[in-house]
């Protein structure tokens, strides 16, 4: 397992969430696999997602691996007495009516900080897609770090981490390097899970 940040591990709220997101999957039987990269600055892709549960599977893995994750939350939810929380686990809101600018905003988080593990669920939704959003690969790709797999398998009660991918450009060679991992991964309701391709492959 890879070695937390040194940084947020010295810090007391730190050392309590690494221990609530051991407990939390200790309780529900699930157990962390893989490593994250040394450099914490990576676009991490959460998949798949397919329920409400996945996203506290993650929340407890990350926590368990010592990574101050950020994540994106529509902003319709951050009202008062919930806001603080959202904050405070590391999301950032969004403002899913707008069109363009969330990415160009996400490269700048990028470049203005040294340590930012950004994760994007790239369904966008729990419900069947034919594509995923291709949000996540620009983001990566325009900002210059690396795509970690992230991951929940219900069919072996495993999550965490997989390989981590250098983008080359090439849609289609970098899709076929991500759906070669996410293939074998079982989501919890299959029906509901789309194919782990970018609409840009077919175009």
């Amino acid at each position: 397992m890879a070695s937390p940040n040194t940084a947020h591990n010295t810090e007391p709220c730190w050392r309590f969430s690494t221990f609530v997101g051991r407990l939390f999957l200790c309780l529900i039987g699930w157990r962390v696999v893989g490593e994250l990269p040394a450099d914490r600055h990576m676009v991490i892709v959460a998949a798949p997602h397919t329920s409400n549960l996945d996203g506290f599977i993650m929340l407890a893995a990350d926590w368990h691996l010592g990574v101050h994750m950020r994540w994106l939350v529509k902003e319709t939810l951050f009202v008062p007495g919930v806001a603080w929380a959202l904050r405070a686990s590391g999301a950032i809101p969004v403002d899913r009516s707008g069109t363009g600018g969330m990415a160009q905003a996400l490269v700048k988080r990028f470049a203005e900080t040294s340590c930012l593990a950004l994760v994007i669920p790239p369904t966008g939704t729990r419900s069947y897609r034919d594509y995923w959003r291709s949000g996540f690969y620009h983001v990566a790709r325009t900002a210059n770090v690396p795509v970690v797999l992230a991951f929940a398998d219900y069919g072996t009660r495993q999550t965490g981490v997989g390989p981590t991918i250098h983008l080359t450009g090439d849609v289609r060679a970098d899709m076929e390097a991500i759906r070669g991992f996410y293939t074998h991964i079982q989501a919890r309701y299959p029906d509901q899970c789309g194919p782990a391709r970018l609409r840009e492959e077919d175009e």
